[in-house]
């Protein structure tokens, strides 16, 4: 087997496994809140959790990217891995909710695993195959998404949220251990400049058609973040007074997920044959008409229909930026690159509850589905003005 199939094999499933991990832990952290006292401002201490960990990461991604650049996105992966199983068993150990703010300070500082997959196999595939293989990426991401919360969950049931959290850690350390025996990295040349995270962001503005990535990458990012705070209560009531209301909602929240499952491998073989930036156009203008849609519907069965054609064409955004930031950018500058998309990322992820919960609990929980089908729209609108021969221009210097 040619090296870079297996690791994209191997990346994949330490891909699943991380994603797996994190989906254990961090949907549960307002119930352990009440598990360790917290019985007061237990929604405010929720918010902070949630958005310290996304204002860490936007802060040190660009520091992250950087020495990738310079040792290698491998011994990045293996930090980031050993980092997050530390820290996810620490939490197993917390006794309030100081420590766990600590810790996920922490997780936002150190992780960077999936990022780091993503910048080793954009930079270790062929480039005919890139496409295919970032969107293989996105898809073990996705599966992990949909099987954490119920592996979580289930362990929770039966042994304790405790439990539940050291075992993701067991499985971060399990996709560690499968990078440091397995995966190599050959298609990697040093970077001979020092720089800082102050210089690569000069350079980064520099770079017309990236800085365009990123803005792309904070709207799609806050979009999808913006809708967050107010959907897992809109399908329940849509789901009506059932006792299986719970179960419904935990289906329904999944169903974009298992469609990029499904069809993610599909737009990444289509990226490779038409460009990155038309496939991402596509999934833009379908998930911004797909969110539209969901504001239709008043019923469960046909809301969860929708959300799954929602998913059939939003799960080909992310592994199409991911695309755009390895096509326009310099391969010395790749590390680089996507740490600083990792941080317009994580500042989409800090705006998009703060938005979503403001206007939720202003206006209907429709008004929020309409605001993230604008905001998609608009995305869109700037994907057009990136220029395909711009990128095939810049991914050559």
């Amino acid at each position: 087997m040619l090296y870079w199939k297996r690791n994209l094999w191997i990346l994949w499933i330490g891909a699943f496994f991380t994603s797996a991990s994190y989906s254990m832990v961090i949907p549960f952290l307002p119930l352990f809140l009440l598990q360790i006292g917290v019985n007061q401002h237990t929604e405010m201490w929720s918010g902070i959790l949630f958005s310290a960990a996304f204002f860490a990461g936007a802060i040190a991604s660009p520091y992250w990217g950087m020495l990738s650049d310079r040792y290698g996105r491998k011994p990045m992966i293996i930090r980031a891995g050993i980092a997050l199983f530390v820290i996810y068993t620490l939490t197993a150990f917390v006794t309030n909710p100081y420590e766990l703010l600590i810790l996920r300070i922490l997780q936002g500082l150190l992780s960077g695993y999936i990022p780091g997959a993503i910048a080793l196999i954009g930079t270790n595939t062929p480039n005919d195959r890139v496409g295919y293989a970032l969107a293989m990426i996105s898809t073990a991401t996705a599966s992990g998404g949909v099987v954490g919360p119920l592996l979580g969950g289930g362990i929770a049931e039966l042994a304790g949220n405790r439990f539940a959290f050291a075992s993701a850690g067991i499985l971060v350390f399990l996709s560690t251990l499968l990078v440091i025996f397995w995966v190599k990295e050959k298609n990697f040349t040093p970077s001979k400049s020092k720089g800082s995270v102050f210089m690569d962001i000069k350079e980064a503005a520099a770079n017309r058609t990236f800085m365009i990535v990123m803005v792309l990458t904070v709207i799609t990012s806050c979009s999808l973040m913006t809708i967050e705070p107010v959907l897992p209560l809109y399908i329940v009531k849509l789901g009506g007074a059932t006792k299986n209301a719970s179960f419904i909602a935990g289906i329904v929240f999944s169903l974009p997920g298992i469609a990029s499952v499904i069809f993610g491998p599909f737009w990444g073989k289509f990226a490779d044959k038409v460009g990155f930036r038309k496939v991402l156009m596509i999934g833009l203008l379908g998930g911004g008409i797909g969110t539209f849609a969901q504001m239709i519907f008043g019923h469960i069965w046909g809301f969860s229909i929708v959300r799954f054609m929602f998913g059939i064409f939003f799960c080909a955004v992310f592994p199409a930026i991911n695309g755009l930031v390895v096509r326009s950018t310099r391969e010395d500058f790749r590390g680089r690159a996507f740490g600083l998309n990792q941080t317009a990322n994580q500042i989409g992820g800090m705006i998009g509850p703060m938005i979503g919960g403001f206007i939720g609990g202003i206006f209907p929980i429709q008004t929020v589905f309409l605001v993230t089908g604008i905001l998609l729209i608009a995305a869109m609108s700037m994907a057009y003005l990136t220029k395909e021969k711009q990128i095939k221009k810049m991914s050559t210097i």
